[in-house]
C-alpha cells in the first residue's frame, strides 16, 4: 500500500505493518508499562511540583500586579522557569498524546537513509545543541531589547505565554511532521498538503522571507563585530575550534561527546581571552578592526562555504560548541540576577508604548510588540530548520518532543534574558544605543541632545555617561550601536560585573557578550542557508530533477550560491543604509517571519485535519495560535503598506524621499542618502506586500482543505511508509531508569556502528 493511498481516518500504528521486531536484536522502544512506570507520580514529585507553581504565581504576582515604581529583576526569572517547566511537562505531553503519537518502533529518516552528508543519527544531545543554535539567532537577542521602549510588561507575557502555547507548538509538530515525511522541507510539505496554488505560494513564500531572515540576523553580526577587533577575532576562531571539534568526533574519538564539549570550551574560553589580547596590540588592532561592509562579505563568503560542507564537519559541532556558550551565558546571567537582584526602572508600558511612537521603532503595542519580539515567543524561521536540517538528524521520534518543543523554551528563556538586561541598564543610554545615527548624528553631543528630549523619567542623559561607559567597555563609542547586540552586551556586562570581578571586568564581560551573540546568530546564518539550499533544490527539481539530488555537488552548489547572492544583496543594502539599517529593516523581518509561522502552523493544521477524527478535536491547539498569528500579521503588514504616518509606512516614507529629491529639497539628507532611502523603502514596501499576499493565499488554502479533510472524516496519508527501527536512544536530555537500563544493552552495538563509521 502506497503511502500516498492510505487514509488518514486511524493515526495508531498496526503492529503488523512492517514494524516486526528483529529478535536478534534487543528492543528498540519501552513498552507502554515501561514509560507508566517512569512517569508514576510519587509525593516527593508532587511536592516539587506544587513549589514551581506556587513560585511561578509568586512571580507573575510582583510583575502584572503588584508592582510598584521599581521592580526586582529577580520575579522575571521566577516566573519564566516556572512557566516553562509547567509548559514542557504538561502541555507538551498533552500534543505528543493527542496529536503526533509518536512511536519509537518506526526508524527515522536519519536511520532509513543514512548517508554520511545530510542524513545522520545524531546524538539528542549534540542534536539540541546543534537545533537550538540554528533556531536561535538574533530574534531572541534583539527583538526583546528593540521592544524595551514599550515597556517590561507586554514584553514579558508575550514572550512567556507565547513560546508554551504557540512559538514551541509549531517547532514541535513541523519538526515531528518533516521527519516522518523523510525530512521534507515546509515547502515541500506545503505543496502536498495545500495542492498546487497554495503549495506554490508556500514555496515562494518561505523562499523569499529566508533571504530578508537570513540577510538581517547577518546584519545584526555585522553591527556587533564593526571596528571592534576583540569580537572579530574571537568569533573568527570559533570556525577553527568548530572544524577540530568535527574531525575530533567523527575520525579521532568517536562518541566521546563529553570529551570533545571539555575541550571546545577550553578553546573558547582561550579565544575569548586571547581576543583581548590581540585587541591590545598594534598588529591586532590593524588586522582585526574591520569595517563593517568587509565584514558583510566575510559573512557572506562564509554563508556559502559552511552550507556546502557536510553538516558533520562544521554545522553540528560549531552549533553544539555554541550552545555550550549560549546556554551557559544564559544560565549565568539568570544566576547573576538571582544573586544582584537588580532593579528595574522602566515603567510596566511606556508612553512609546501606549502611543505608538518611539525612537527605536515606530508603530502601536498591537500588533508591532509581537512581530518585533519576534524569535523569542513565535518565529517561523524555525519551521525551516525543524523541517531542514534537524528532522535529518533525530534518532528516534520520542526525542522530538525534547529536541523542538524543549529547544523552544530554552530560546524564550535568552529572549527573557535579554529583555532584563536591556531594560537594567539607565535608559538614557539605551536610547543613545539604539537610535538611528541620522537621529543622533552619530556623535555624543548629538545623542544627548536627541535623548534629553524624549521627555524621559528620570534623570537627563550626560556625555559623560556615554564616554565613561564606552571607556569602561572598551569601545571607542556606544552612540547609535543598533541592532540590539551591542545593548545587550552592555547590559549583560552591567550585571555580571556586580556578579563578579566589578568594573575591572566590565570590558571583558561586554566582549565575552558581543562574541555570545555573534555564536548564536552565525549560526543561525549558516543553518538557514543549508535549508535555504534544500528548498530551492526541491524547487528547480520539479523541472530538473538532477538537482533534488542532495549529493549532486553542482547542484548542490548553483543553489548555494544563489541563495547566498539573494540575502547577501539585502545584507549590503541594510550595511549601507543611511537610516540604520536594523532600525528599517527589523519591522520587515519581524513581520515576514511571523508570516511565516502562519503558514507553518496552516501547514500543520491541514497536515493534522487528515489524521483523522480522533485527532481533529485537538486541533484547536495549532489552530488557535495560527489566527493569533495571521491576525498579528496581517494588520501589521497593513500598516507598513499602508500607513500615511513616514515614520510607520515604508510607501509613505518612499514618497516623502521621492518628492522632495524631485523638489531639491535637501533637508532629509545629501542626494546620495536619499537615493538610498528611496531605494531601500521601495524593497521593503514591494516585499511586504508579496510576503502578505503569499500568506492569505497560503492560509485560505490550508482552511479549505482543512474543512474537506474534516467531513470527510480524515483525508490522504503522505507519510512515509514505516520502517522497523533498528536502533534505540532515551528521549529525554536524562534517560528514565529504564531507558537507561535498556540503553546498556545496545551500547556494544552502537560502538561497532561509529567504529564502522570512523573507518
Amino acid at each position: 500500500m502506497s503511502a500516498s493511498s492510505r487514509r488518514g481516518k486511524d493515526v495508531t500504528l498496526d503492529p503488523d505493518a512492517g514494524l516486526a521486531p528483529d529478535p536478534s536484536l534487543p528492543p528498540v522502544a519501552l513498552t507502554e508499562e515501561q514509560r507508566a512506570e517512569d512517569g508514576r507520580w510519587t509525593p516527593l514529585k508532587i511536592a516539587v511540583w506544587a513549589v514551581i507553581a506556587l513560585l511561578g504565581g509568586l512571580g507573575w504576582t510582583m510583575l502584572a500586579i503588584v508592582r510598584g515604581e521599581t521592580v526586582n529583576a529577580i520575579w522575571f526569572v521566577f516566573a519564566a522557569v516556572a512557566t516553562y517547566l509547567i509548559g514542557y511537562r504538561f502541555y507538551s505531553k498533552v500534543i505528543e498524546k493527542h496529536l503526533l503519537r509518536p512511536d519509537d518502533r518506526r526508524a527515522t529518516p536519519a536511520e532509513v537513509k543514512q548517508d554520511g552528508k545530510d542524513y545522520v543519527p545524531t546524538d539528542r544531545r549534540v542534536l539540541y545543541g546543534h537545533h537550538f543554535a540554528a533556531i536561535a539567532g538574533a530574534g531572541p537577542l534583539v527583538g526583546p531589547v528593540l521592544a524595551a521602549q514599550m515597556g517590561y510588561l507586554p514584553g514579558t507575557i508575550w514572550i512567556i505565554v507565547g513560546v508554551v502555547l504557540a512559538g514551541a507548538v509549531q517547532d514541535y509538530t513541523v519538526l515531528f511532521f518533516s521527519m516522518r515525511r523523510g525530512g521534507r522541507t515546509i515547502g515541500q510539505m506545503a505543496r502536498q498538503e495545500l495542492g498546487r496554488i497554495g503549495g506554490t505560494a508556500a514555496i515562494i513564500a518561505s523562499l523569499l522571507i529566508m533571504l530578508i531572515i537570513v540577510a538581517i540576523l547577518a546584519l545584526v553580526v555585522v553591527n556587533a563585530l564593526g571596528e571592534s577587533p576583540w569580537g572579530v577575532f574571537s568569533v573568527a576562531m570559533t570556525i577553527p575550534i568548530a572544524l577540530f571539534m568535527g574531525v575530533y568526533l567523527r575520525f579521532l574519538r568517536p562518541g566521546k561527546v563529553t570529551e570533545v564539549s571539555l575541550i571546545g570550551f577550553v578553546l573558547l574560553m582561550a579565544a575569548i581571552i586571547g581576543g583581548g589580547w590581540v585587541a591590545d596590540t598594534a598588529w591586532g588592532q590593524d588586522l582585526f578592526t574591520l569595517d563593517r561592509t568587509v565584514i558583510a562579505w566575510g559573512i557572506i563568503i562564509y554563508g556559502f562555504i559552511a552550507a556546502i560542507l557536510p553538516v558533520w564537519l562544521l554545522l553540528a559541532p560549531r552549533d553544539y560548541l555554541s550552545t555550550f556558550m549560549k546556554i551557559g551565558v544564559i544560565v549565568m546571567l539568570a544566576g547573576a540576577i538571582v544573586l544582584v537582584r537588580p532593579e528595574i526602572t522602566v515603567p510596566a508600558v511606556t508612553t512609546f508604548g501606549l502611543e505608538g511612537t518611539g525612537p527605536v521603532f515606530a508603530g502601536p503595542l498591537f500588533p508591532f510588540l509581537f512581530v518585533t519580539i519576534a524569535c523569542g515567543a513565535l518565529s517561523g524561521f524555525h519551521a525551516l530548520i525543524a523541517s531542514g536540517t534537524t528532522p535529518k538528524l533525530v534518532e528516534k521520534e520520542r526525542q522530538t518532543r525534547f529536541i523542538g518543543y524543549g529547544g523552544m523554551i530554552m530560546e524564550s528563556f535568552v529572549a527573557i534574558m535579554a529583555l532584563v538586561a536591556a531594560i537594567s541598564i539607565d535608559q538614557g543610554i539605551y536610547f543613545a544605543m539604539n537610535a538611528s545615527a541620522a537621529s543622533t548624528g552619530g556623535t555624543v553631543e548629538g545623542a544627548v541632545a536627541f535623548v534629553n528630549s524624549l521627555g524621559l523619567t528620570g534623570a537627563p542623559l550626560t556625555p559623560e555617561m556615554l564616554t565613561g561607559t564606552a571607556e569602561a567597555v572598551g569601545e571607542e563609542t556606544i552612540v547609535s550601536r543598533t541592532g540590539g547586540a551591542p545593548t545587550l552586551a552592555l547590559g549583560l556586562a552591567h550585571i555580571m560585573q556586580q556578579a563578579l570581578g566589578g568594573q575591572a571586568l566590565m570590558a571583558f564581560w561586554y566582549h565575552f557578550a558581543i562574541m555570545f551573540e555573534a555564536l548564536f546568530i552565525l549560526t543561525a546564518v549558516d543553518a538557514g542557508t543549508r535549508v535555504a539550499r534544500f528548498m530551492l533544490q526541491d524547487s528547480i527539481g520539479a523541472w530538473v530533477p538532477k538537482f533534488r539530488d542532495v549529493s549532486w555537488r553542482p547542484g548542490v552548489w548553483i543553489t548555494t550560491a544563489i541563495m547566498v547572492a539573494g540575502w547577501g544583496a539585502i545584507l549590503i543594502l541594510g550595511v549601507t543604509d543611511p537610516l540604520g539599517g536594523i532600525n528599517t529593516f527589523f519591522p520587515l523581518f519581524g513581520i515576514a517571519n511571523q508570516l511565516l509561522a502562519a503558514i507553518a502552523l496552516a501547514v500543520v493544521m491541514a497536515i493534522i485535519a487528515k489524521r483523522g477524527p480522533s485527532v481533529v478535536r485537538w486541533l484547536w491547539i495549532v489552530a488557535a495560535p495560527l489566527a493569533f498569528a495571521a491576525v498579528v500579521t496581517i494588520t501589521a503588514s497593513a500598516y507598513k503598506i499602508f500607513s500615511p504616518n513616514p515614520a510607520i509606512g515604508y510607501w509613505a516614507n518612499h514618497f516623502r524621499y521621492r518628492d522632495a529629491l524631485a523638489a531639491g529639497d535637501t533637508t532629509l539628507g545629501t542626494p546620495q542618502v536619499m537615493d538610498a532611502v528611496i531605494r531601500n523603502t521601495f524593497v521593503q514596501g514591494t516585499l511586504s506586500i508579496v510576503f502578505v499576499v503569499l500568506a492569505i493565499v497560503v492560509i485560505i488554502a490550508a482552511v479549505i482543505v482543512s474543512i474537506g479533510a474534516i467531513r470527510r472524516g480524515g483525508g490522504e496519508n503522505s507519510e512515509d511508509a514505516p520502517v522497523a527501527s533498528r536502533r534505540f536512544a532515551p528521549a529525554g536530555f536524562i534517560g528514565t531508569p529504564a531507558e537507561r537500563a535498556l540503553e546498556k544493552e545496545w551500547e556494544p552495538i552502537l560502538a561497532d556502528e561509529r567504529a564502522a563509521t570512523r573507518h
